[in-house]
């Protein structure tokens, strides 16, 4: 297997910014010189104040590799300083630093076929692995297992409902499903023929969504992890 793309540091002109509710901002990014990423990498997106100081963070890559611009979801998170900017002072038209694509571990282009349980804002390189699918039709190769409190609330939820995803609400009813998290067996059958898994999510979440897909049969060596917090 060849080793992923990475790319050195750049910038990135936002073309469009839209607000979604009060937690969540998604930019999609005109990238200078861009390395073509793969399904499920980040970048780090940096932001730099007239007198030096500067504050970054890695964000997942929600648009596919055949996208002529780079597309970000990012969730505003309590106190933090480059999702705050972001979401409520940023603007098109706005530049900023970028290094990426990063990171090779947590990437699938359909070579095997695979399972996903995501969480929250988890989804985000999810979605770049399904548009991807979409694109070169391999969504029969790939099964996902969406998570969040309400379908408001849940990034790219229309997308991934017309995907074919299972998403569980916690929060709220989903047409007959009661609110609760994913039960066992209703991720048996996806599981099924998955020779990857990939999790993504909060650390609680994490450890949640690898615990149900141990009890659904999946082994866990082929189970790829990246989790995030509050503080990054």
């Amino acid at each position: 297997m060849s080793p992923a793309p990475a790319g050195g540091w750049t910038t990135g002109r936002v073309v469009t910014l839209d607000r979604i509710g009060d937690r969540l901002v998604r930019l999609r990014l005109d990238v200078a010189d861009r390395v073509d990423h793969l399904p499920g990498q980040h970048y780090v997106l940096r932001l730099r104040a007239p007198d030096g100081y500067t504050a970054q963070r890695s964000y997942s890559v929600a648009s596919e590799p055949a996208d002529p611009l780079l597309e970000l979801m990012v969730e505003c998170l309590p106190g933090g300083e480059v999702s705050g900017h972001l979401h409520d002072v940023a603007e098109a038209g706005d530049v900023f630093e970028l290094r990426g694509p990063i990171g090779g571990w947590f990437t699938w282009a359909g070579e095997v076929e695979a399972v996903c349980v995501v969480g929250g804002s988890g989804v985000v390189p999810v979605i770049s692995m399904l548009r991807h699918a979409r694109t070169h039709g391999l969504l029969d190769r790939l099964r996902v297992v969406a998570v969040g409190r309400t379908l408001a609330e849940l990034p790219y939820a229309d997308e991934l409902l017309a995907a074919g995803a299972f998403v569980a609400l916690t929060r709220e009813n989903l047409g007959d499903r009661v609110a609760a998290p994913p039960y066992v067996e209703e991720v048996v059958p996806l599981v099924a023929r998955a020779e990857r898994a990939y999790v993504c999510g909060s650390v609680g979440f994490a450890s949640f969504a690898t615990r149900l897909l141990g009890e659904a049969g999946v082994r866990a060596d082929v189970i790829r992890v990246e989790q995030f917090g509050a503080s990054g």
